[in-house]
């Protein structure tokens, strides 16, 4: 091989090795303000969709005679419904359940209900007086 030759081999050589990493560049795994933006409209909407739902949960417990729903949380994430808060009838913590299940775009429920009376009190306990 004469100089010629090898220079052109190198040369044709680093164009290439040039070439392949501008190429590696224009496909970067980097986000881009696009990206980004689609990314964060894409929360926006998952979060007004999750909105949805716990108010639509809600509307259905206010709706339904047999449960006293002053007291009752709703809590939406991705079709996962989470009820919490109390009920003064154990048989409403299984109804507002079943309320909820029927709602459109519930997937699961987790029922975190507890029972407390409607006629309960806490009693404080006197102070110590000696």
């Amino acid at each position: 091989m004469n100089v010629s030759t090898l220079a052109s081999v190198l040369c044709i050589t680093l164009g290439l090795t040039v070439a392949s990493g501008v190429c590696a560049e224009s496909v970067s795994t980097t986000p881009t303000s696009d990206t980004t933006a689609t990314a964060k409209a894409s929360q926006k909407s998952i979060r007004k969709a999750d909105h949805k739902l716990g108010a639509d949960v809600r509307r259905a417990l206010s709706k339904t005679r047999d449960i006293t729903a002053t007291n009752i949380f709703v809590r939406a994430r991705s079709g996962v419904v989470t009820l919490t808060g109390s009920v003064p009838e154990s048989a409403q913590i299984t109804r507002a359940e079943e309320i909820a299940r029927g709602v459109a775009g519930v997937t699961s429920v987790n029922n975190e209900l507890s029972l407390q009376p409607q006629n309960y009190q806490r009693q404080s306990i006197p102070p110590d007086r000696t």
